[in-house]
């Protein structure tokens, strides 16, 4: 079965593309005036398909094999070569097919080519070479693959050893225990998350939990692993039932009389199976247990939990560092033999860092140095490579490379790939799918589907076998770096990452690098150049937004001449480089390069003789103000970004660039053949696209033949006339109905759009797909268009739109009826500066609006609406006329008030957990005689309020986190009533406080006061953490006392502090940053003070 897993050996997809190119030359294709050298291409025809029949075999032996490793690296170095001989081949051959009109870019492929006879015969000599080799080192054809099995995993559990995972216990047995079926008599629930993350470990925890024993009638522990089709048999063997001898048919009756009418818990670990028909003809026995069985299902992949769920999946996260510092002192230590200020312990919480969060690294390299007292063997680890270790004694390889194993082949050169990120690097979905794309990992005859449609789901799969992990910034993503590492190892010499001062290491075979790190890049990075011949990948990878890289003028123009096999080339954020050498065009296999956020001022023409680029990167070139004429040469272009780059308009010929799929934006301009209607000619157009300058079409039917409505791959389309236009003619009014997109689309913003109402299709409810739309400084609209019909919208923006009544208009046309607004979550309304008065509905609206922002709208008199049943943020600011009280909707849990005087503050929502009140001038008393209906509110902000005296008199027991600024007469009471108070700060408020004592909010973490002119001294508070003390001129004494939990302190413009207590280090035990600026008379710091912080 596991051999039926292993999509392949590395090294397959790479001939595969290799056979799809020899099978794509026709051999009277000519190349330099004569036909290709038909035997040549037989011979190596034959000689690849003999050299794959060994790679399963190969790949496994070379774990344990070094000369077998190197012979991969010579066979995958021998490989590339080929492919770039063929990729010049094809080139050539593609050549004269070209039309008249491209002759330039002809007579460039030509005179760079070498004579492909002589080439083939090297590389063909080469592969013949390595084939023979077969018998030295004993490889076998066609070897199923069979990866590392894991280690068989067994119910049993020492619980004193789990650290982290109280939490994740406490869930998971609540959904056992709960009757929440779904109306099924099991509820299977999948664990998933990355191997070594402790899956297993938490269904031990579970599974020998008292509570379980109690609630279930019987229960099983299967470890399954690849053998998903003997589930019967391994669960029926867990039941101590002997089953040898017993066929399917057999095995089943007897499960299902084992499990009938019995509550059973049952853990499948380590699952792999991702067939749902298999699961299917599995899974009946199981359905004759009592209502309320459960399965727990551990798995690396989210596929596995999609073909198996009923009820939820649970994500495991990575433990804390401090849980993974205790795992590891656990195993490093032993119980509890150690010192916290020891040298050992102080480079192993180094050493943890190095584990991310992942448990098995931490008992690994615990178990590495266990009984180990010598410094140097703990400094030895710290700044070694977790893959350096001998396997013998940290033995996780086999887990993680499983999981590459078990990899289809094609994914496994994509994920190799991906070892020239540095760590922690933040990458995007379509970013890594153009560089999948450039080095031809997505040719997939096979297929459906276009390149970038293989690639998202080459990317999904990766996700959902946890090699790639999302961020919280959901577009982004990241790689463990056990995960970066596994695929350094994977792709062994052909990756090389240089940054720092790691200029070695790279060899003679690497053939993709990424380079970071601003210090090192320059003329150094020629001298690692040359140790290479084929590069194929220079890439950009810097983790910081905010750097710059000094790759001048002159070093670009040596790269180039060096570096002919370049497939991705990227300058990105190179700001010293402003011209593009014309030797750029000698780069023939190029398909992705990046000029983005350089000072590049002009594309030479040389640039669009790259007749194999793909991708062009043009965004945020502050100097690029036009593109050449001659584009339309770039036939194979499919991404073309240049947002943020200010282009006064596109080009001639742009409608020449059919296979353009990604245009990030279209500049309209003034002349002739710079027009709108070029769009007409680009059918493959999706995701976004920004049109600006619209003010430039005069004419109604140029917009109506850019056709934009039968564009049906576009997502979201951005419309925008210049901010400065103030013609509203009817023309622009015609301009903006022809510009109808298509009923697909999911996003769509209009800008500073002149006309004086929105056309007809603007709120059509046959807009299915609609679920984002901004409207913004369309001044001289006076009605809103019948938004309440989009039955799918979630988000509403209407900024700047000059309406003065929003009434029934605005929900639905005289003809509809039922509810509006029915799915929309969002809704703000900003910058309105006519607007007067809401006019509510008289049908059902807004179901399920979470959010309501109204901002600057300062003639706004009435109108908030009363029945929202949903709505948990109400945010209401400079709205200086509104006379509203506040909706009592139960659901409100945040409240933000800002310079609206006439909203009423009488009554409060009965949920609310946080509240922001700023700018009401005249109030001298916030909650005194407000009817406060719970005391539930966590989290207060008050400012620019400069009468109020007393606050939050009636629910200060709740409050975790306070913010006060600029409310100078504020007094802040000296009785303890802040009992769960965990974060103060004053800025510039409560002017009469002199003394802070800190009793008074027994349970504080965070302090800072900022600007309090009178404050002289605070008391000390043993659960205090982080103090600031900044602009206090009166500020002259710190605590003589013990704070022995504070680890932060900084003090800031305070001129009249003298002096620190003699005895700092023994008063602030764990101070681990002390910060100090502008205490002119600060005499002393004691010495000791000094070695403590």
């Amino acid at each position: 079965m596991a051999g039926a897993v292993v999509g392949g050996a590395f090294l397959s997809s790479f001939l595969q593309v290799l056979f799809d190119r020899l099978a794509s030359l026709d051999v009277g294709d000519f190349v330099h005036g004569r036909p290709l050298d038909s035997k040549l291409v037989g011979e190596m025809k034959v000689t690849l398909l003999s050299i794959n029949a060994l790679l399963n075999d190969a790949e496994e032996k070379q774990i344990t094999d070094l000369k077998v490793k190197e012979w991969l690296n010579e066979l995958k170095d021998a490989i590339y070569d080929a492919e770039d001989l063929l990729d010049e081949i094809a080139t050539k051959a593609s050549a004269p097919k070209l039309e008249s009109t491209h002759q330039s870019i002809i007579n460039k492929i030509s005179s760079f080519f070498v004579d492909p006879t002589s080439e083939n015969k090297n590389i063909l000599n080469r592969l013949k070479i390595l084939d023979e080799h077969k018998y030295v080192l004993n490889l076998k054809e066609d070897v199923s693959g069979t990866p590392f099995r894991k280690s068989q995993t067994t119910s049993l559990v020492e619980e004193s050893g789990i650290y982290g995972r109280q939490a994740d216990k406490e869930f998971l047995i609540k959904l056992l225990l709960s009757d929440d079926n779904d109306g099924n008599n099991i509820t299977v629930v999948p664990i998933v998350g990355m191997p070594g993350i402790g899956k297993s470990t938490v269904a031990q925890l579970i599974y020998n939990d008292d509570e379980v024993n109690k609630h279930f009638d019987i229960k099983a522990w299967v470890f399954v692993s690849q053998e998903f089709d003997r589930v019967t048999e391994t669960t029926l063997k867990a039941f101590s039932f002997p089953c040898d001898y017993m066929d399917l048919n057999h095995q089943q009756i007897q499960l299902k009389n084992i499990l009938n009418n019995q509550r059973f818990l049952i853990v499948f670990d380590d699952v792999w199976n991702e067939n749902y028909s298999l699961w299917e003809s599995l899974r009946l026995p199981f359905e004759f247990g009592a209502l309320g069985s459960k399965i727990i299902v551990t798995t690396r992949s989210k596929h596995v939990a999609q073909v198996m769920v009923t009820g939820s999946t649970y994500n495991l996260k990575l433990l804390t560092d401090e849980d993974c510092w205790f795992l590891f002192a656990k195993h490093a230590f032993g119980k509890g033999n150690y010192r916290e200020d020891s040298a050992l312990a102080k480079t192993g919480r180094q050493i943890v860092k190095k584990c991310k969060g992942l448990p098995l690294a931490a008992k690994a390299l615990g178990g590495l140095l266990r009984s180990k007292v010598d410094q140097q063997d703990w400094d030895r680890v710290l700044r070694s490579n977790i893959w350096d270790f001998p396997q013998n004694k940290i033995n996780f390889l086999p887990s993680l490379l499983i999981s590459y194993l078990c990899l289809p082949s094609p994914l496994k050169r994509c994920f190799a790939y991906c070892s020239i990120f540095p760590k922690n690097f933040r990458f995007k979905r379509g970013e890594l799918v153009q560089l999948w794309m450039a080095e031809d990992l997505l040719l997939h005859p096979e297929r459906n589907g276009s390149m970038e449609e293989i690639g998202v789901e080459f990317f999904n799969d990766l996700v959902a076998r946890s090699f790639f992990q999302q961020t919280r910034r959901k577009k982004c993503f990241i790689m463990h770096d056990l995960m970066l590492e596994l695929a350094k190892f994977v792709s062994g010499e052909s990756s090389f990452r240089l940054g720092g001062n790691n200029g070695n290491g790279m060899s003679k075979r690497t053939r993709h690098l990424s380079y970071s790190n601003v210090d090192f890049v320059g003329s150094k990075i020629q001298d690692v150049i040359c140790k290479t011949h084929g590069l194929r990948t220079f890439l950009h990878a810097e983790q910081s937004t905010s750097s710059r890289c000094l790759l001048t003028n002159e070093i670009v123009s040596d790269l180039l001449s060096r570096l002919r096999n370049l497939r991705v080339l990227s300058f990105s954020h190179s700001v010293s480089l402003s011209v593009l050498p014309d030797s750029v065009d000698s780069l023939l296999h190029l398909r992705y390069l990046d000029l983005s956020h350089t000072a590049i001022v002009k594309l030479p023409d040389s640039t669009f003789s790259l007749y194999n680029l793909q991708t062009l990167l043009l965004s945020h070139c502050g100097y690029l103000t036009e593109l050449p004429v001659n584009i339309g040469r770039l036939i194979n272009l499919r991404l073309l970004d240049i947002n943020g780059t200010p282009l006064s308009m596109m080009p001639l010929q742009m409608g020449r660039l059919k296979n353009l799929q990604i245009l990030t934006s279209f500049v309209v301009g003034k002349r002739s053949g710079s027009g709108i209607q070029d769009l007409k000619e680009l059918q493959l157009l999706r995701g976004k696209l920004s049109i600006s300058n619209l003010e430039n079409v005069v004419n109604s039917k140029d917009a109506l033949e850019a056709n934009l409505r039968d564009k049906s791959q576009l997502n979201e389309l951005v419309l925008k006339w210049s901010r400065s236009y103030v013609e509203n003619s009817l023309e622009v009014g015609n301009v903006l109905r022809q510009l109808q997109p298509p009923r697909t689309l999911r996003r769509l913003t209009i800008e500073y759009y002149g006309g004086t109402k929105f056309p007809h299709w603007l709120g059509s409810h046959t807009f299915s797909n609609m679920e984002f739309l901004c409207l913004r400084d369309c001044k001289y609209c006076l009605l809103l268009p019948p938004l309440g019909q989009l039955p799918f919208l979630k988000y509403l923006s209407i900024m700047g739109i000059g309406v003065t009544s929003v009434g029934c208009e605005f929900y639905r046309t005289a003809s509809s009826g039922g509810t509006t607004f029915p799915s929309l979550k969002v809704l703000r309304f900003e910058n309105m500066l006519e607007w007067e008065d809401w006019l509510q509905d008289s049908g059902a609206a807004f179901p399920r609006l979470r959010e309501l922002h109204i901002k600057n709208c300062p003639k706004l008199i009435k109108g908030l609406p009363e029945h929202l049943p949903s709505l948990a943020k109400l945010v209401i600011s400079r709205c200086q006329q509104l006379v509203a009280a506040l909706p009592m909707v139960p659901s409100l849990s945040e409240l933000q008030l800002e310079h609206c005087n006439n909203v009423s503050l009488m009554d409060l929502p009965p949920q609310l957990l946080k509240l922001t009140i700023s700018g009401y001038d005249a109030l001298k008393s916030l909650f005194e005689g407000i009817n406060i209906n719970n005391s539930c509110i966590e989290k207060v902000n008050i400012s620019n309020c400069p009468s109020l005296v007393s606050c939050l008199t009636g629910c200060q027991a709740t409050i975790k986190s306070l913010d006060v600024k600029n409310c100078g007469e504020l007094l802040f009471p000296l009785e303890p009533c802040f009992v769960s108070l965990e974060s103060l700060c004053l800025t510039s408020s409560c002017d009469s406080l002199r003394s802070f004592t800190l009793g008074l909010v027994p349970n504080l973490n965070h302090l800072s006061l900022d600007g309090c002119q009178n404050l002289e001294d605070i008391s000390s508070s043993a659960p205090l953490k982080s103090l600031r003390i900044i602009s206090c001129p009166n500020f002259t004494t710190f605590p003589r006392v013990p704070v022995p939990n504070l680890t932060c302190l900084l003090i800031d413009r305070s001129g009249n502090l003298t002096s620190f207590p003699e005895q700092m280090a023994a008063l602030l035990p764990s101070l681990l940053t002390l910060t100090l600026w502008v205490c002119p008379n600060l005499e002393s710091f004691p010495e000791a003070g000094r070695h403590g912080a």
